[in-house]
């Protein structure tokens, strides 16, 4: 007997039942029921939402899998549910996405509608130290620091706003460099317009992973901190004056790290924010606005 799809105001739920096997309906009392349960939430995201895959199964032995375009992505349990973190980008095309979910002997195909979303475009003119090529040790460092996936998790609730002025530049622009345009770039963050030495806040509790200075080559990325907040979700915080943390220290959400400036790859004093979810740069104000367990 299947149970078929329903939906809750936290997402999408399939749950398929298997009560009975080849034997017939005289097995129904020597074999035990087993259930795949799958929510996904936000029920209908956009170009740049995170997306929560919960799965519950009946067998702690074997853990489940969940598999997007070839791809599996980690799972975490907690108390016999598992849960993957899927990012997406303004690179992903809207449209249909499926979710293979596999446990309890079972496989789940989930359809999910990315929607589309328009994103704004700017023209940035960049000379002088901003215009500086990155080096290698700035790529290999901040590459090496997003591939991090600590099991451990840090963060709990909502993220806060890690500076107190405006908004100056928002997720996923596209953008033209001194007249030529980035076709597979987009903002990896949000940018807030504060001046210089205006406090920068850890979001949320996490590890210190990673600190670069200028000084030492990181000619886009300015003076760095990059904070793992566990199980592949990390914040990269750019273009700092001053450093109040060192790698390797544990922070808590509203704890200072740094202030605004504008090193790096900068026209202006402003904090850059990204959000890393298993390697790719999403939106971080569903976020701030939402709990992402």
């Amino acid at each position: 007997m299947f149970e078929g799809c329903r939906t809750n105001l936290t997402g999408i739920t399939t749950k398929i039942m298997l009560t009975f096997g080849c034997a017939g309906l005289h097995s129904l009392t020597s074999l035990p029921a087993q259930a795949l349960e799958v929510q996904v939430s936000p029920e209908t995201p956009q170009q740049g939402d995170t997306i929560s895959v919960i799965v519950t199964t009946d067998d702690p032995n074997i853990p489940p899998s969940v598999t997007l375009d070839s791809k599996n992505y980690p799972l975490f349990e907690n108390n016999g549910i598992y849960r993957a973190l899927i990012p997406t980008s303004p690179l992903n095309s809207a449209g249909k996405m499926t979710l293979r979910v596999q446990g309890d002997n079972q496989v789940s195909n989930i359809g999910v509608w990315l929607k589309n979303r328009n994103f704004p475009v700017q023209r940035i003119w960049l000379s002088g130290k901003a215009s500086r090529p990155a080096t290698q040790i700035e790529l290999d460092r901040v590459a090496a620091f997003k591939k991090l996936v600590t099991p451990e998790k840090f963060w709990q609730g909502s993220f806060v706003r890690p500076n107190a002025s405006s908004i100056s530049t928002g997720f996923g622009v596209r953008r033209y460099y001194n007249g030529e345009f980035a076709s597979d770039y987009y903002h990896k963050g949000v940018d807030y317009a504060g001046g210089y030495g205006s406090p920068v806040i850890a979001p949320a509790a996490g590890k210190v992973s990673l600190v670069g200075k200028e000084s030492e080559g990181f000619h886009v990325h300015g003076n760095i901190v990059g904070i793992d907040h566990g199980q592949g979700v990390l914040s990269v915080f750019m273009h700092l004056q001053d450093i109040n943390v060192s790698e390797g220290a544990m922070v808590k959400a509203g704890q200072q790290i740094g202030t605004i400036g504008s090193t790096g790859a900068s026209t202006g004093p402003h904090l850059h924010w990204g959000l890393y979810v298993n390697e790719v740069a999403v939106d971080p104000v569903p976020w701030r606005f939402s709990v992402i367990e």
